[in-house]
């Protein structure tokens, strides 16, 4: 019987595609891998156990070892990695939180120090994660440590020279402050703090308290000053009286100017405050030490000069009397001497014109001079009195408001003389308002009218008790004057060709006005009446 022929059976498979994938997933790897080694970080693995098992290429190079090179007999892996690369400083603490977490499940973060290969110890940022299976079993630790030496080392420097700063502020004999660009107050230096006898315990409230330590006669002020501050971004300067911690005020200036962005947009305010009080006493007491100085030597120059003209009138007014008596004798006698008579009044009349020389020349100790005088802005002359009475008006709590109108003409003037006349009303206006209780603003107002310019100074005090006298020497409703400053005053403005005269307000107050020409060739305008200087008339004021 024949054998049948063998045959042989075969099958192909096609694996290129099986091929491909596993060359795309081993390019897969190679990418990652890559990646991994390429982040600029130190990437790290745990097991569940916490045994390290992977380091990437970054953390390798920096600590100069890998995962084997952690193996001690006798010690897991992950304890003699931290013995040999953590700071003895941080190595325990570092331990305690990785066990923990391994313990506990929880994200581990923590700041220590490493070990370079170059055994220079650098700060670390090291975060830690689980990856969990679906049953929520930890499969893997995956963690990242990334190099914050460099920022520790600024955060470090700018703490020391933060330091250093708030030193030297709290050292400074000043109060320095800020406020943010709404208004708030942000900061107060420790100077500041234990002047007024307060802490940072409580900031928060700390704004409040501070507009309470203000005296209450300038609390007002210094609000409305602070909040057009903040409103128009312009400079703070005042002056004003802050209660110290025993109780006390005390006289304080206070400064604050805004920092601005480069836009200009207000990003905080800083302030300082500087205690003034002995130099204000002083001012005062040396105020009052010059005034009773001025009306001392007012005194002596006028006993002096009353001494004079007496001394140099008597002689001629006693010859007169001499003469009139002998005169009355010869015109008595029976017969008449008629001849001696008129001998007599020959005398007499001599005696009269030398006692009229007296005067004339007292007369020209006081008269005015033109020779100084120059076309000049009044607005400028009131200007320059409102700074020079400034301290004074803050002393009396006055505020001193201006209203100059625009294109003023020049007026010929001598500037010393007509500044004088515009203090001397100014300091009247503020010792009227002595006793108000609020509205304490003096009015200085310039504008033109007619052929004049006019001035008027209004206060809001008692008013004119005699408007009709006020201007005449010797005249006074102080205990303490004399007299003769109104008096001076009206001659002064009068010698420039205008007038000065007063009016009381309505319901209280006075205003002083006095006008001034702008033709400085024209006449006295004493001559022309009141009507030609601006001063209203009976019929204007009937209207």
């Amino acid at each position: 019987m024949a054998q049948p022929d063998k045959k042989w059976l075969g099958t192909s498979i096609d694996i290129d595609g099986c091929r491909q994938t596993k060359e795309a997933l081993r390019e897969r790897e190679r990418e990652l891998s890559q990646l991994i080694d390429m982040v600029p970080g130190q990437l790290w693995r745990l097991t569940p156990d916490g045994e390290p098992t992977f380091f990437n290429r970054q953390m390798v190079d920096f600590l100069g070892l890998g995962v084997g090179d952690t193996d001690r007999p006798g010690m897991s892996r992950l304890d003699a990695f931290v013995q040999a690369v953590v700071h003895p400083d941080d190595a325990a603490k570092m331990a305690d939180a990785l066990d923990h977490c391994l313990v506990t499940g929880e994200d581990f973060s923590m700041r220590h120090r490493l070990r370079r290969a170059d055994g220079v110890y650098r700060w670390m940022l090291c975060r830690a994660e689980p990856m969990r299976d679906e049953g929520g079993r930890i499969v893997q630790w995956y963690g990242l440590c990334h190099d914050i030496d460099d920022q520790m080392r600024a955060e470090e420097a700018l703490r020391r020279s933060e330091g250093k700063l708030r030193e030297l502020i709290d050292a400074l004999p000043v109060h320095i402050w800020s406020w943010t660009p709404k208004g708030k107050l942000s900061y107060v230096n420790k100077r500041c703090l234990t002047y007024l006898g307060l802490s940072e315990a409580n900031f928060e409230d700390l704004a409040g308290v501070v507009q309470e330590l203000v005296h209450p006669e300038d609390a007002s002020e210094a609000q409305r000053t602070a909040a057009n501050c903040i409103k128009t971004g312009d400079v703070f300067r005042m002056r004003y009286r802050r209660r110290r911690r025993d109780g006390v005020y005390r006289w304080s200036e206070g400064r604050c100017e805004p920092l601005r962005d480069q836009d200009g947009k207000i990003v905080q305010w800083y302030g300082v405050t500087v205690d003034i009080d002995d130099a204000v006493r002083a001012q005062e007491e040396l105020r009052h030490a010059r005034e009773n100085l001025a009306r001392a030597s007012q005194a002596a120059s006028l006993a002096e000069l009353s001494a004079s003209i007496a001394h140099e009138v008597s002689q001629p007014l006693t010859a007169v009397i001499t003469s009139s008596n002998v005169c009355q004798r010869w015109l008595t006698a029976e017969p008449p001497n008629i001849e001696r008579a008129l001998k007599t009044l020959e005398r007499i009349a001599r005696a009269a014109n030398a006692a009229a020389d007296v005067v004339g020349r007292v007369r020209a100790l006081f008269r005015q001079s033109v020779e100084t005088r120059d076309p000049m802005a009044l607005a400028s002359l009131v200007a320059e009195a409102r700074d020079l009475m400034a301290e004074e008006a803050a002393r009396r709590r006055v505020r001193i408001d201006i209203e100059v109108e625009n294109e003023l003409p020049p007026v010929v003037v001598d500037r010393i003389q007509v500044q004088q006349v515009l203090i001397n009303l100014v300091r009247n206006g503020l010792e009227a308002m002595e006793s108000a209780a609020s509205d304490r603003v003096l009015r200085m107002c310039v504008r033109r009218l007619g052929g004049v310019v006019r001035t008027e100074i209004s206060d809001r005090g008692p008013g004119i008790e005699f408007p009709d006298r006020i201007f005449e020497p010797f005249f006074t409703t102080k205990g303490h004057g004399m007299g003769m400053g109104l008096a001076i005053c009206r001659s002064i403005v009068e010698s420039h060709g205008g007038q000065l005269w007063a009016e009381n307000n309505e319901p209280h107050g006075a205003t002083f006005i006095f006008a001034l020409p702008v033709d400085a060739t024209m006449a006295p305008l004493s001559q022309g009446g009141p009507d030609s200087v601006g001063r209203p008339s009976d019929a204007e004021r009937s209207l």
